[in-house]
C-alpha cells in the first residue's frame, strides 16, 4: 500500500515538473532571442559548404515572439526620431544608371519589339514564349538593383466630379514650395527653433459610450454599421488628410503616423508632423477632410441564407481567352437564371445615374488634439514612445478581453462587418446582386478571407505604421543595416561579402534528419547573444554618451 502511494506521489510530483523545451523558450524571450526561427539551409557556391542558419520571424505582434516585437519596435521609434526634426533636405535624386542596367532596358526593349511582332502576325506560340523571355529579364532587372515595373498597362480610372461637397468647408490653397521642412523661428538669444506638430485624430460618435470601459450605454442604438464602414475606408480618410494638409501647408509635408484601436474599438491616429502650423488651420484640414466611396448599392440584401447566386462557366468562350472583366464564367440569380451585373457594369450604371449618392461618406469626428514639439525635448520622447505604444498589440485584443461587455462589443462589430464589402473583389458583393471583381467560382457571402474580415483587424485593413517617402530618408531595412551594420562593428566582426550570386538560400523541410531540435536552436541562440551582450555591456561603460546609430547600446544588448 505505501509503495503504490510513494509510486503516485512521486508520478505527481514528475507532472509538476516544468517542461525543458518551455524553460528554454522564457530563457530565449529573456534574452531577446526569437523563439519561432525559420531554419534556412545557405549553400556558399564558391567553397560548396552549406550552413543551417537560424532567421528571426520578424513578427510586429507581442503575442507571437515578442523578442522580435520588441526589436521592430525600437527600429521604428529610431526611424520615428531621425526624421522628425530634420535640419536639411532628404536627398532624393536617384544613383545614376550603370552600364549593366542600361544594356538589360535596350536588350528588354529589343524582346519587346520583338514579341508586339509576332502578335501582330498571330504566331501565339511565339508570343507565348516571347512574354515567358520578358518575365524572365524583368526579374533580372529588379536584381540588378532598379525599381519599378516595365510591362504593366496603365490602369483605367473613373473620373467623378471634383467639386467640394456641399456640407464640407473649403479650405484654403497655397503656392508649393520645394522643401520638406517646416518654419524655423529664432529666439531673442539667437537660437534657431524648428517646431514640429503632434496631432492626434478620431472617427465620430456611433452612440453613448460608457466613461472608462469603452463600451455602448445602449448597444440596440449603437450605430455598428457606420462603425464598420468608417474602419474599412479609414486608411483612404488619412491619405485624403494628407494631400489637405500639403495643399494648405505650401510643402511637402513629411509625417510618421500609428494606427491605433480606441477603448470603444474604432481605429484613431498619432501623427508627428515635420514642421509646424497654427493649430486652428489644423482643426480645420481635419473638419474639412472626407472621403466618398463611390461603390454600388450594399443597404438592400438580395440573396442570403441557402438562396445564393449560382456559378455558370461560360462555355461559349474559345479556349484560351478570358472573359473581358478576366472571369471564366458568371453568377446567376437562382430563381431567374438571370446574369448579376459585374463590378465594371455595376460601376458603369452608377456613372450614368445623375442623382447617385455615394455608398459611404467618412469624415473626422470633433476631436483633434494637436500639440507643438521642440526637438530633443522630453515632450518629444514622449511623443515618440505614445506613437510606438500599441505597435506590438493587435486591433482585436478586445476580443480576448476579460471583461465579458468589451468581449460582447467586439463580437457586435465583427458580425456587422461580416457582410460588408471590404474591397470590389469581395465576396460579399454577391449578397447584394452584383459580381465581385475578378469573380470566379466558390465565392460565398460572409466567408471572405480579406484582411479586414478577421477578427484581430476589427476592419481596418491598411498599415499600422504610414511613414512618408522623404521622412528620415532612409527605409525601414536601411534603419535594420544600420543597426546591424553598427553591432557587427562594436563586436569585431566583418560583414559576408554581399554578391547575390554567391549563396543560395532553402528552406528546411519538417522532419529532416539533419535539422536540429528547436529546443539545441534556442539553446545555441541564446549562448550567442550572451556573448555579444557581454561585448555590448563592456563597450558601453567605456564609450558612455557616445551617439549610436538606430538604437542605442543597451537597447541592442
Amino acid at each position: 500500500m505505501n509503495t503504490v502511494n510513494d509510486h503516485t506521489l512521486t508520478r505527481a510530483a514528475r507532472q509538476k515538473m516544468p517542461v525543458a523545451l518551455d524553460v528554454a523558450v522564457e530563457v530565449a524571450k529573456a534574452n531577446g532571442v526569437c523563439i519561432r526561427p525559420i531554419l534556412l539551409r545557405r549553400l556558399d557556391t564558391h567553397t560548396g559548404t552549406t550552413e543551417d542558419v537560424n532567421v528571426p520571424c520578424g513578427t510586429t505582434r507581442e503575442t507571437v515572439c515578442p523578442p522580435c516585437a520588441r526589436r521592430n519596435k525600437q527600429l521604428r521609434k529610431a526611424q520615428c526620431r531621425e526624421g522628425w526634426h530634420l535640419d536639411h533636405e532628404p536627398v532624393t535624386a536617384p544613383d545614376p544608371a550603370t552600364e549593366d542596367q542600361r544594356w538589360l532596358i535596350e536588350f528588354r526593349a529589343d524582346v519587346q519589339a520583338k514579341r508586339d511582332a509576332a502578335e501582330r502576325t498571330g504566331m501565339s506560340e511565339e508570343v507565348a514564349d516571347w512574354d515567358a523571355a520578358i518575365q524572365a529579364i524583368d526579374e533580372e532587372i529588379r536584381t540588378a538593383g532598379m525599381r519599378g515595373s516595365l510591362s504593366g498597362r496603365a490602369a483605367s480610372r473613373r473620373s467623378r466630379s471634383t467639386r467640394r461637397r456641399q456640407d464640407a468647408p473649403d479650405l484654403p490653397r497655397r503656392a508649393m514650395r520645394p522643401t520638406t521642412l517646416g518654419r524655423t523661428f529664432t529666439g531673442a538669444e539667437g537660437k534657431v527653433f524648428r517646431p514640429s506638430l503632434f496631432l492626434t485624430l478620431t472617427l465620430p460618435s456611433y452612440g453613448r459610450i460608457q466613461a472608462g470601459r469603452g463600451v455602448p450605454v445602449d448597444p440596440a442604438s449603437y450605430d455598428y454599421r457606420r462603425a464598420a464602414r468608417d474602419a474599412l475606408h479609414f486608411s483612404k480618410l488619412v491619405d485624403r488628410f494628407v494631400q489637405n494638409l500639403r495643399r494648405v501647408a505650401g510643402y511637402d509635408v513629411q509625417y510618421f503616423a500609428t494606427v491605433e484601436p480606441q477603448k470603444r474599438l474604432a481605429p484613431h491616429l498619432h501623427m508627428a508632423i515635420r514642421g509646424t502650423l497654427p493649430r486652428a488651420e489644423v482643426k480645420a484640414i481635419a473638419a474639412a477632410t472626407y472621403h466618398q466611396v463611390w461603390w454600388p448599392e450594399a443597404d438592400t440584401v438580395r440573396f442570403d441564407g441557402e438562396h445564393l447566386p449560382v456559378w455558370a462557366p461560360r462555355a461559349d468562350l474559345p479556349e484560351g481567352q478570358s472573359h473581358p472583366d478576366g472571369q471564366a464564367g458568371d453568377y446567376l440569380d437562382p430563381d431567374t437564371g438571370e446574369v448579376l451585373p459585374t463590378w465594371h457594369e455595376a460601376l458603369d450604371r452608377l456613372d450614368q445615374d445623375e442623382t447617385a449618392e455615394p455608398l459611404h461618406v467618412i469624415r473626422f469626428g470633433d476631436q483633434v488634439d494637436v500639440q507643438g514639439v521642440l526637438a530633443g525635448t522630453p515632450d518629444a520622447d514622449q511623443c515618440i514612445r505614445y506613437l510606438s505604444k500599441y505597435l506590438t498589440k493587435s486591433l482585436g485584443e478586445s476580443l480576448d478581453a476579460d471583461d465579458a461587455a468589451r468581449r460582447d462589443h467586439a463580437a457586435r462589430l465583427v458580425e456587422a462587418l461580416r457582410y460588408e464589402p471590404c474591397s470590389p473583389a469581395c465576396p460579399n458583393w454577391l449578397r447584394y446582386g452584383v459580381q465581385p471583381k475578378g469573380a470566379k467560382p466558390g465565392m460565398t457571402p460572409g466567408r471572405c478571407r480579406g484582411k479586414a474580415h478577421k477578427p484581430e483587424h476589427l476592419g481596418y485593413a491598411g498599415r499600422r505604421v504610414l511613414v512618408s517617402r522623404k521622412w528620415s530618408n532612409k527605409t525601414l531595412a536601411e534603419h535594420k543595416r544600420d543597426r546591424r551594420t553598427w553591432a557587427l562593428e562594436a563586436l569585431g566582426l566583418t560583414d559576408e561579402a554581399t554578391d547575390p550570386h554567391r549563396y543560395v538560400w532553402k528552406p528546411v523541410p519538417a522532419g529532416d534528419a539533419d535539422a536540429p531540435s528547436l529546443a539545441l536552436r534556442l539553446l545555441r541562440m541564446v549562448a550567442e547573444r550572451q556573448r555579444w551582450r557581454t561585448t555590448l555591456l563592456a563597450l558601453d561603460a567605456r564609450a558612455d554618451g557616445q551617439e549610436i546609430p538606430a538604437v542605442g547600446m543597451r537597447e541592442a544588448a
